[in-house]
């Protein structure tokens, strides 16, 4: 684990009006998240276009400049797995809120308010905020590639001991 940042979570919550891959006006649809050679999966949600996933996947974070791909797909049994749209997750302005180095905020302290661009996936403004001892992040990403559909996650780094500290990175 040499290198090694820390941890990052993604939890994976929802999906919102997906779009229809199957013939009965819906969709079977789970989540790839892609992070250098990690990949991860949720778990698949039947005939859902409004999918709660809670699903929390965790990453390995070694290099900050590596893209992280969420995709998602429907799930078929006969064919090959659907695609239904993607984004990509910035977590940069998410890591600058972790090394600001925060302690003993109230939970639902403000630290840092990011706008939806041309150069993210965000479908509204997105929070940073301090919640239970530690900076969260929630993010609806709207997907692209696709019609229809976003997907709702939150992060949150998970420091390990031994790391390289977050303030080197």
């Amino acid at each position: 684990m040499e290198n090694l940042l820390g941890l990052l979570r993604i939890r994976v919550q929802r999906g919102i009006n997906l779009a229809v891959r199957d013939s009965l006006s819906s969709s079977d649809p789970y989540v790839v998240v892609t992070f250098g050679e990690q990949k991860l999966k949720s778990r698949v949600v039947d005939n859902n276009l409004n999918p709660e996933w809670n699903d929390a996947l965790t990453l390995s974070v070694k290099d900050l400049d590596v893209p992280i791909t969420l995709r998602v797909y429907d799930k078929d049994i006969l064919t090959s797995d659907d695609k239904m749209g993607d984004a990509e997750i910035d977590i940069k302005p998410y890591v600058e809120c972790v090394r600001g180095g925060l302690e003993n905020q109230p939970n639902g302290f403000e630290v840092k308010k990011i706008q939806p661009s041309e150069t993210n996936c965000l479908a509204e403004e997105s929070i940073c905020v301090w919640e239970g001892g530690k900076i969260v992040q929630e993010m609806r990403l709207r997907l692209r590639n696709v019609e229809c559909g976003e997907v709702v996650i939150q992060l949150e780094w998970i420091d390990l001991q031994g790391s390289e500290a977050m303030s080197t990175a």
